[in-house]
């Protein structure tokens, strides 16, 4: 449906589509009527036009189901036939079920039971409804203190609670089973540093391939502390997404917009009070106040579930909550700030920036939560202009190149704040508390942020921050130290001293205790043991070529662009990335759908390279790559122009991802390519979406030329990638022909066989194969998601506009001549 869209707009003036809506809540029954409405048209709809599979549906089923993934659109009668072609080109499914009308009449007629289904006045619908009045009152909170001092609440116990919350730990076993790469225009996703730790603040987009504009967006919501005071958990929640926002490279404040998630549970005692409250505090107080809009946003109002058991009315309240998203356009993605500390800028200190000013209130913390209380008074954003003051002078500290790091204040407190920066970069840390109570110093969660600021840079940093009004905010805590513990001190004395290890695993054990439930858990364990390893030095790059050297520049100045065919079948959305790598590289990429040969629009006989590409499994059936091959090996003409293809030996092809199993499938066609593994479900019985370490083994691979021996970090991105070998096929006389093109290795450089750093199973780390004659390669990570510098998660600082990975088309452009 997404290619379809994309088809449409794409033609400009000659777009069919004048009006697009999707089908959410009320199916058809809501989407229909408005889509007439926004035209000001009545219509006339017949019932058994809408697809369905289920005889037994009523007409209300069939008009008022909620099945997603459907749209409804307006189609220009003339352009109808066009819009066909488009939906059997991409195997999409429509259906036309009515004409719009001039008349205000909503007519849907139902062929089968020859009644009409619906049949009113379009006014009806959407006529002016009667202003609604709610009488509501307010109810006052109660409050108690928590009282951390009288029940002995030490430090320590504090930190191992507060670690273990599912709303601070680690968010690993959520995090990889999304794809974070697809579309390569991903600049920065969650994971940070070398060992790819979830903490990132902001997500960071790319607008194209070759620039590094883009769009940022931000998350914030304080929910608990509604409880206790409604209008300051929405200021938090607005504080915390722009304080998570600030990382990016985004400019002035005025540029980001606001998108506002409000859920409540209208009519429960209180509720609707404290609902006015929050949107009058946020909405016509703090906004206007930072020069922020919220042009868009939803609400939920029934937060409450009621039932009788036993006689009994039993309920479930959810309190008020705000969600907000912000969003901005970026100048610079490469200026993305993470909170990987630096131990590569000589001497450093690490700055907090305290926009509570010191109140360090815990109502409603982590704190308080671990401690099974509530508390008296919440965090709060006293002051707009400390906020706005806050954002711009971090942008201008930004784009002046002064800060080396930077975390947002949230959720735990400064105490996981700084403790999430040093699990990024593998660093102890040296703290010193200002005097007063250190369990509120360390886990108040009031707005701010730490940053590490070279210290040579300590007085510009702190002085502008002055000069905008925070001087006495800003605190200068502490340094890194050399060894890998966390170390926080008040008045001389030590109140926590623990390594980083025993932190960090403590951090990752809800993940470690959700996964062994969910996934195998085996490999849950592979991964919570690996935090151990002293030696682990992560992601890293030994490169055995230079990425600035463009093999490929004099095929390009020459101008000839030899014809590449980026195939695809349904559920294939790795194609745009890899269109963009094979452009740069110097060839013509042609959009070539499994349709369009087929049909006979395109053949393969006119290709000089094809490139099968990665996504979804052909339909979401029939196992990954297995439906897109059998469209090949059960149809005799496509057969045979696929089998004429890979004999010809002045022409190449790459699979990657399902590509990479829809190839392997193939087998059979494809001289040399007898011994290839089949590709099944990943050991962890989950999809698997990280940055993982590979390295290029000596092969015949045209591909690979000149790489041979490289390590380094590529994009992986797919739930069944584990090489399986039956017959006569196995991994030692794979290796022993010299077909085994790419392994995942460890830190040490030894072939991956555990889990993460061998993401699915694989034995021997396999990950790419090749033919004897290396014109036909297979792999299952995404080199052309991670061929610029920019769409790395991490990255050695000293590379340029190209990564590493680029060499690949660069390479099959060469070898073409």
């Amino acid at each position: 449906a997404q290619e379809v869209i994309d088809a449409c707009w794409r033609l400009g003036d000659a777009n069919p589509v004048l009006s697009i809506h999707d089908v959410g809540a009320g199916g058809l029954s809501n989407a229909v009527p408005e889509i007439l409405e926004d035209s000001e048209c009545g219509g006339r709809l017949e019932l058994r036009e809408v697809p369905n599979d289920d005889p037994g549906m009523s007409p209300m089923e069939i008009w008022s189901n909620e099945a997603q993934e459907r749209y409804v659109l307006a189609i220009a009668p003339e352009a109808l036939e066009n819009f066909r072609r488009i939906c059997e080109r991409e195997r999409c499914p429509f259906a036309v079920i009515g004409d719009a009308t001039a008349d205000r009449q909503l007519l849907l007629t139902d062929a089968t039971l020859g009644d009409d289904a619906v049949h009113i006045p379009m006014d009806l619908l959407f006529g002016k409804p009667p202003k609604m009045h709610r009488d509501v009152s307010r109810v006052e909170p109660e409050r108690a203190p928590l009282g951390l001092e009288e029940e002995g609440v030490s430090v320590d116990e504090a930190v191992e609670r507060v670690l273990r919350l599912p709303t601070v730990a680690a968010k690993h076993f959520l995090i990889t089973i999304g794809d974070r790469t697809v579309t390569g225009l991903v600049a920065r996703d969650q994971m940070v540093g070398p060992w790819q730790t979830p903490v990132a603040d902001v997500a960071v987009t790319l607008d194209d391939y070759t620039g590094h504009t883009g769009e940022a967006m931000a998350l914030g919501e304080r929910t608990p502390a509604a409880l206790l005071d409604a209008p300051a958990s929405g200021r938090m929640a607005v504080a915390e997404a722009l304080t998570n926002l600030a990382a990016a490279d985004v400019g002035d404040i005025t540029r980001v917009n606001l998108s506002a998630n409000w859920m409540a549970p209208a009519g429960h005692p209180g509720e609707d009070a404290r609902l006015y409250d929050t949107v009058r505090a946020v909405g016509m107080e703090l906004c206007p106040a930072l020069g922020v809009a919220i042009p868009v946003g939803k609400d939920s109002m029934s937060m409450k579930t009621v039932w009788q058991q036993d006689g009994q009315e039993r309920s479930v309240t959810a309190p008020l909550s705000l969600v907000v998203s912000a969003f901005a356009v970026v100048d610079d993605a490469r200026r993305t700030l993470t909170p990987e500390l630096r131990g590569d800028a000589g001497d450093t200190r690490l700055l907090l920036i305290d926009l509570g000013r010191g109140r360090n209130r815990l109502g409603a913390s982590a704190l308080a939560q671990v401690c099974n209380g509530l508390g008296d008074e919440p965090a709060d954003l006293d002051r707009a202009e400390d906020l706005r003051a806050f954002f711009e002078t971090i942008q201008a500290l930004n784009r002046d190149g002064l800060l080396l790091a930077y975390h947002d204040r949230s959720d735990g407190g400064l105490l996981v704040t700084v403790a999430e920066m040093v699990f990024a970069a593998h660093m102890g840390v040296t703290i010193d508390l200002p005097r007063g109570e250190p369990l509120a110093a360390l886990f108040a969660e009031e707005p701010g942020a730490v940053v590490q600021v070279a210290s040579q840079s300590l007085e510009a940093v702190t002085s502008r921050l002055d000069a905008a009004g925070l001087g006495d905010c800003v605190h200068v805590i502490g340094a890194p130290n050399d060894d890998d513990r966390l170390v926080v001190r008040q008045d001389g004395d030590t109140v926590l001293d623990r390594p980083r290890t025993d932190l960090q695993r403590l951090w990752q054990e809800t993940t470690w205790r959700m996964q062994a439930l969910r996934d195998n858990p085996d490999c849950a364990d592979e991964e919570y043991e690996a935090l151990l390893d002293e030696g682990d030095m992560g992601l890293h790059a030994a490169l055995s070529f230079d990425p600035a050297d463009d093999v490929a520049a004099p095929m390009i100045a020459a101008g000839a662009r030899p014809r590449v065919a980026i195939l695809r079948e349904q559920g294939v959305n790795g194609h745009m990335e890899m269109a963009a790598a094979f452009h740069l590289a110097g060839f013509e990429a042609v959009d070539v759908h499994m349709t369009d040969l087929l049909h006979g629009r395109m053949s393969l006989g006119d290709m000089q390279g094809l490139v099968a590409c990665g996504g979804f499994s052909y339909g979401d059936v029939l196992g990954a790559g297995g439906g897109w091959a059998k469209t090949v090996l059960f149809n005799p003409v496509l057969r045979e122009q696929f089998g004429a293809f890979f004999r010809r030996g002045d022409v190449f092809a790459l699979g990657v991802c399902n590509g990479c199993q829809m190839l392997a499938t193939l087998r059979d066609l494809i001289p040399g390519a007898e011994l290839w593994p089949d590709f099944v479900g990943n050991r962890s019985e989950q999809f698997e979406a990280r940055l993982a370490q590979v390295e290029v083994v000596e092969s015949p691979s045209l591909f690979l030329r000149g790489m041979e021996g490289s390590r380094m970090p590529i994009a992986v991105a797919h739930g069944e990638g584990r090489a399986a070998f039956s017959g006569d096929r196995g991994p030692r006389k794979l290796a022993s022909a010299d077909l085994v093109s790419l392994r995942y290795t460890d830190a040490r450089g030894l072939p991956a066989d555990h889990y993460p750093v061998n993401p699915n199973g694989s034995p021997d780390g396999i990950t790419g194969v090749t033919t004897p004659d290396g014109r036909v390669t297979i792999m299952m990570p995404h080199p052309e998601r991670v061929f610029r510098t920019v769409q790395h998660s991490w990255h050695p600082a000293e590379w340029g506009e190209y990564g590493p990975w680029m060499r690949m088309f660069r390479n099959a452009r060469t070898w073409l001549g």
